[in-house]
């Protein structure tokens, strides 16, 4: 795809649904009692493949005729029960927020489940939340490489029924070095890798019949996504007791579906139309306001460190640019996603951009410092890159230099969503083009066709 150079942005977008609270909600629906109704879900890859799931689960999932992100679930009322269906085969693409909750849930329930996905997520790690999950006395295989999906998941339930046959005693096992179950089940799961294996637990732990203590080991990344599994529980009647991410407590409960809940608008999604609006112009997202509970709404305070002017709604915020667009140097571990978005604004910023402590970004859909640090390099940014940060200087001469040869940058996405939107950014300094911008599909399908309606043009 081709972008001519764009002069400003102006305008308004209604934001599509959050894909991390889309999937929470839809397998939180599946394990919960009642029916729910959710409104304003992503359609996207990401969703799909959780949608998909959850029908070959056994969930009656009903989607509206006239509305495709509206969606009824008919709640299971505990975990899932396919003891009868052999083994259940279910294909989650690259899909992090439908693979490890999935991999939780799967793991309490009655039967055996075969998780595979694309080529990348067997490199994305899960050995972490599958030692947890052993401690809770699910069998687990790993069908490839030791410590990465695909993985033969045969439920704690299976088990239970297994050892019942065979005279053998059950229950909450002790897992390796995970935890231990007695009257509580004791667990420790390290949190510098993903947030998701902390998120998956929490979703899935009030199913059990005991107490659970999760301890955290080492720093938890990504904090702001727990806070938001949290407080999406509490909308299905599940109160979890945070102390201070170092650790939490669960008791026993029962997921009481909500008659309804509408899904925010993706913050993520978000953070490209305002970086563009501080880059130069005007730009309201709606959808998502000073209430939400996305960490991610929080990154326009980021833009407005940088010089941006803001301002937030109830139901929207706004970005007006900046008179000068200042560098900054931040740590971004509770961002990682909004992060990414800084790395183009170098090339408009009176000094580098250094995006610290983002560590997580060598295991997301591609290894994101790498991939960033190469297609800066093709505008003639100077880049620097270490194990956790980068640093972006756009004002290296043969920035310049290449900007005005007009030699048009193509920049690779590495089938990775967030690449291409990022790098749309730079349509605002020259003429690029984006190499599968297709890849969008997994989380905002329609992003360049809304990125082009606020997008001006001389």
């Amino acid at each position: 795809m081709t972008l001519e150079k764009i002069d400003h942005v102006a305008g308004s977008v209604n934001l599509i649904g959050s894909k991390s609270l889309t999937n929470r909600a839809l397998l939180l629906s599946a394990l919960g009692t009642g029916t729910t109704r959710l409104t304003n879900i992503l359609r996207s890859d990401d969703s799909e493949v959780m949608l998909s799931a959850l029908q070959t689960l056994g969930v009656k999932v009903t989607l509206d005729s006239n509305d495709d992100t509206v969606v009824t679930v008919e709640g299971m009322g505990g975990v899932f029960n396919n003891a009868d269906a052999g083994v259940v085969e279910l294909f989650l693409g690259n899909a992090g927020t439908a693979m490890r909750p999935l991999a939780a849930a799967l793991a309490l329930s009655d039967g055996t489940y075969r998780l595979t996905g694309e080529p990348r997520m067997y490199e994305r790690p899960i050995g972490i939340l599958v030692d947890a999950l052993r401690a809770l006395g699910a069998k687990i295989e790993y069908l490839g490489n030791e410590g990465y999906p695909p993985l033969l998941i045969t439920g704690v339930k299976a088990v239970q029924h297994a050892a019942d046959g065979e005279g053998g005693s059950h229950g909450c096992a002790a897992g390796s070095g995970a935890g231990s179950c007695s009257s509580v089940c004791e667990l420790e799961v390290a949190g510098n890798t993903s947030s998701q294996f902390i998120s998956a637990l929490l979703m899935v732990s009030a199913l059990l019949d005991r107490p659970v203590h999760l301890n955290v080991k080492g720093e938890l990344i990504s904090r702001p996504y727990v806070h938001l599994t949290i407080e999406l529980l509490k909308r299905f009647g599940i109160e979890v007791a945070n102390n201070c991410f170092e650790s939490f407590d669960i008791a026993p409960q029962k997921l009481i579906n909500p008659a309804s809940y509408l899904v925010e608008g993706d913050a993520s999604g978000a953070t490209y139309f305002l970086a563009a609006a501080a880059i130069s112009g005007e730009v309201t997202v709606k959808g998502v306001g000073r209430d939400s509970i996305q960490g991610d709404a929080r990154f326009i305070e980021v833009l407005e460190r940088m010089g941006a002017n803001i301002e937030v709604g109830e139901d929207f915020l706004r970005v007006s640019k900046a008179l000068v667009l200042h560098g900054i140097d931040i740590d971004m571990n509770d961002m990682p996603d909004a992060a990414m978005t800084l790395v183009p604004m170098a090339l408009f910023t009176d000094s580098p951009v250094v995006i610290r402590n983002i560590e997580s970004w060598r295991v997301k859909e591609t290894d994101r410092i790498a991939a960033m640090a190469a297609e800066m390099r093709k505008l003639g940014c100077k880049v620097e890159e270490g194990q956790d940060y980068i640093m972006v200087d756009g004002s290296d001469p043969q920035c310049a230099s290449l900007r005005e040869s007009g030699d048009v940058p193509a920049f690779d996405t590495y089938n990775d969503h967030r690449m291409a939107m990022c790098m749309s950014l730079a349509a605002l300094d020259r003429k690029i083009v984006i190499n599968d911008p297709g890849c969008c599909r997994k989380t905002f399908p329609d992003y360049f066709t809304r990125f082009a309606q606020v997008s001006v043009r001389k």
